[in-house]
């Protein structure tokens, strides 16, 4: 890794680079978009042994970090994980180009003819931990919006990182895009975060992807605007009127499919009336895999830890979940409105009285019935590759694809119209 003199340098010389790109790419066809990244795609497969290859230096510096399975679960990529990239990339590129879509159209009594139209944010700065897919994800999607990115991932993601964005300048250069669309910050030096969060004259919005830590950080510093992604504190409330199989089958898909990715369950609250029955059969089932449960009340049977205060809004990306019974939906809800971090939460009911309440009187990005919660994201939800959810209430909120990196003008067409 090459060591740079001065990183305000270095990052102001991306920053330009990236807004030069962007005034091209802001006018691309769809076709060479399109172009770019299925040629993208094929450089990532074409090139997946050597992906590989730098993914193994990366786990090699996570464990000497001493990450967690979880998050060395997160870092590992093989060819199956390197597959799901080039179906990303395949998926953002057959989706509809946003760019140029008529939001609205009307006409005035002056003789105006207005439509709003979609257009690119311009420069998009990501910062993201561990995940090296997210260097495609991002790449793809700004690219497919219109938008030149600097992508800055996690130290210990760097080589993978590294090589995949390799891929992705290929693919611009086979569809005669500039390949200063897509950046990749070339160092681990903390301080080209600094600098990035603070390029107000080439960046405009930040997108942080990762921790807590990661978040606030952005969230303090950046005099950019900020796409805020915050922790996935991920809540099941288990209703009385809950399908017991289908609770079963959610409830161990949501927390051990994957457990260090945001959407998994953190937190089971479980009706009083059920907790003994239902409830406990669901602390078991978790027990069975070697899930750790922190339980309090009812639900701490054999096998369980006493929950603490500190279990309560705690995001363990890791083979763990906390558990308490609550006495009714309002106090689930309760619950969830002071503990939650408004990613995604789900209720399990056959009662739709029930659903509608947790529905209106949550205000999470993404509200689920009778559904796992690592369901949450873009893909998912059809919007192929996503840089993220995010959980802020202004611009983008939920799963973050194309057409969410996107603003709007106003185009006004008259004929000769003047005003009285």
């Amino acid at each position: 890794m090459k060591d740079f003199d001065s990183i305000p340098a270095l990052m102001a010389d991306l920053g330009k680079r990236a807004k030069d790109a962007s005034r091209d790419l802001a006018f691309a066809s769809a076709e060479r978009k399109h172009a770019a990244l299925i040629a993208a795609a094929d450089a990532v497969w074409k090139n997946r042994a050597q992906i590989i290859e730098a993914n193994k230096k990366d786990l090699d510096y996570g464990r000497d970090k001493g990450l967690s399975p979880a998050m060395m679960d997160r870092l590992m990529l093989d060819e199956a994980r390197i597959q799901g990239m080039v179906d990303g990339l395949r998926t953002v590129a057959e989706q509809t180009d946003p760019v140029g879509e008529v939001l609205a159209e009307w006409d005035m009594p002056s003789g105006l003819n207005i439509r709003r139209v979609r257009t690119p944010l311009g420069v998009i700065g990501v910062i993201y931990e561990s995940r090296p897919n997210v260097t495609a994800d991002a790449g793809a999607l700004c690219l497919k919006s219109g938008n030149a990115v600097i992508l800055r991932g996690g130290s210990e993601s760097f080589h993978s990182s590294t090589a995949i964005h390799a891929c992705l300048v290929e693919g611009l250069k086979a569809a005669n895009l500039p390949e200063d669309a897509i950046q990749l910050v070339p160092t681990r030096d903390r301080a080209a975060v600094q600098e990035l969060l603070t390029m107000t004259d080439y960046v405009d919005v930040i997108v942080p992807r990762g921790g807590k830590g990661l978040v606030g950080l952005v969230q303090r510093e950046a005099r950019v605007p900020v796409f805020a992604h915050l922790e996935g504190i991920v809540h099941i409330y288990i209703d009385k009127a809950a399908d017991p199989q289908k609770t079963l089958d959610v409830v161990l898909n949501a927390k051990t499919r994957r457990t260090g990715i945001c959407g998994a369950a953190e937190c089971l609250l479980v009706h009083q009336d059920i907790a003994e029955t239902l409830g406990r059969d669901v602390i078991a089932a978790l027990l069975a895999p070697g899930v750790e449960v922190h339980a309090a009340g009812a639900l701490a049977i054999d096998g369980t830890v006493p929950a603490t205060d500190a279990d309560w809004g705690k995001e363990f990306l890791d083979s763990i979940i906390a558990a308490k019974p609550v006495t009714d939906i309002d106090e689930a809800i309760a619950h969830i409105r002071q503990y939650g971090s408004n990613h995604t939460d789900c209720i399990m009911t056959e009662d739709q009285s029930a659903a509608d309440r947790f529905f209106e009187r949550l205000d999470s990005a993404i509200l689920m019935h009778n559904a796992s919660t690592q369901f949450a994201d873009g893909g998912e939800f059809g919007m192929g590759a996503e840089i993220g959810i995010a959980t802020g209430k202004m611009h983008a909120r939920g799963p973050v694809g194309a057409a969410q990196l996107t603003s709007f003008k106003y185009l006004v067409r008259g004929n000769g119209t003047t005003r009285a």
